[in-house]
């Protein structure tokens, strides 16, 4: 089975409710959806993460002309062949695009061998994935008020976008906490807004309200920073901006700057090389879970394969599907929720099919504020914060 041609396709795909958080102001994810043809009829589905102008260039321009005509098994040849093409001091510039085409190869072998992913990757280890509810910066009585709503619909984790404004953070922690009760778990992502300082302060404040963990509060290179804060913080770190690479994540273990890890295939350059960072995770006794990116059909069903084959991914994975208006795959039963909770696909590859009329109905030209804030056209986003 040899690639013959690949096809892409950016689409935009509204939130429900536009999400504000440190990065600015997000109506919706742009995805890069890319379709896989081989010499033996088979297709494969693939999808990225596409929030800036280089990841459609680099994926036409380096990715393609060297995936053409690779067995789609050899995933760690394409990774390999890519990283040669002048990536290697250019990691994060590459891993989106090549993540999608990986995913899409991932397909083919599935639907080759005539089975679902996770039986090709040390089986199902757990039946349900459990997803949190994901809350981003607004009133703290509307946020309390969304967090009980998707408790009474069966989700145990919430988890808030914080380190906007430091007068609103912690009473937005304090309000879910009150409305929620005990049980539920919540976890509070900064997108590393604070300086060292400013995390001690704020993580004090923060304490009393028992969070799984506090994300990225520091900028995402400041590993030595996280290392120290974690030795002196009441409440678990956990990175995710820091590990996108296997080489990040090895990192983050020898400094010891980590309670949890969040992995992203799209982030890490595609399935194969998440699993290698979880395995690396697992033997240092460190939990990973999945961060979400505003995946639609095909990266969600991929989350759902590796969440239910990797060990130490017991933590609930981010998704934001509750919040999509639309998607690129027809509307499966296994994208519905069942108490916070989705069943692994049980199709062959990624178990997903691609729905022509929605991803024409959404298609686009151009990224949609990624990073900015039409509202506000005079701001940008500052790191730290505050």
């Amino acid at each position: 089975m040899r690639i013959t041609s690949i096809e892409w396709q950016k689409v935009f795909v509204p939130y429900a409710n536009p999400h504000v958080w440190g990065g600015g102001r997000r109506p919706g994810p742009t995805r890069l959806v890319v379709t896989v043809h081989t010499d033996v009829g088979l297709v494969g589905y693939g999808e990225t993460l596409c929030l800036l102008e280089f990841t459609e260039p680099v994926l036409v321009r380096t990715i393609i002309p060297i995936a053409i005509g690779l067995d789609p098994h050899d995933v760690e040849h394409l990774y390999r062949k890519v990283e040669g093409a002048g990536f290697y001091h250019h990691k994060r510039a590459m891993v989106f695009a090549l993540a999608a085409v990986e995913m899409a190869c991932c397909d083919l072998v599935g639907k080759a061998a005539g089975a679902p992913l996770h039986k090709l990757w040390g089986g199902k280890y757990r039946e349900r994935i459990e997803m949190i509810a994901y809350l981003f910066v607004s009133d703290p009585e509307k946020v309390a008020a969304e967090a009980r709503h998707f408790v009474e619909r069966g989700f145990r984790t919430i988890k808030l976008k914080i380190g906007v404004d430091e007068r609103s953070d912690v009473p937005i922690v304090k309000v879910v906490r009150e409305a929620v009760g005990p049980d539920i778990r919540i976890r509070a992502d900064v997108n590393g807004a604070w300086t060292p300082g400013t995390a001690k302060r704020m993580i004090s404040r923060l304490a009393p309200f028992d969070l799984e963990y506090v994300e990225q509060p520091l900028v995402h290179d400041d590993l030595l920073g996280h290392a120290q804060l974690r030795r002196w913080s009441p409440v678990p770190i956990a990175l995710d901006e820091s590990a996108y690479t296997t080489t990040d994540v090895l990192n983050i273990i020898r400094a010891e700057a980590a309670d949890v890890i969040l992995l992203d295939p799209h982030e890490a350059g595609g399935l194969w090389q998440a699993r290698k960072a979880a395995s690396i995770c697992e033997a240092a006794g460190i939990p990973v879970t999945l961060h979400s990116g505003g995946e639609l059909g095909f990266s969600t069903a991929a989350y759902l394969h590796l969440a239910a084959s990797t060990p130490n991914m017991f933590l609930a994975i981010d998704g934001q599907q509750h919040n999509q208006t639309d998607d690129v795959v027809p509307d499966p039963e296994v994208f519905r929720y069942d108490h916070g909770c989705f069943m692994v696909p049980s199709g062959p590859g990624l178990g997903m099919s691609l729905d022509e009329a929605k991803l024409a109905r959404n298609s686009t030209e151009t990224i949609r504020e990624a990073y900015l804030d039409v509202q506000r056209p005079e701001w940008f986003a500052q790191k730290p914060a505050y």
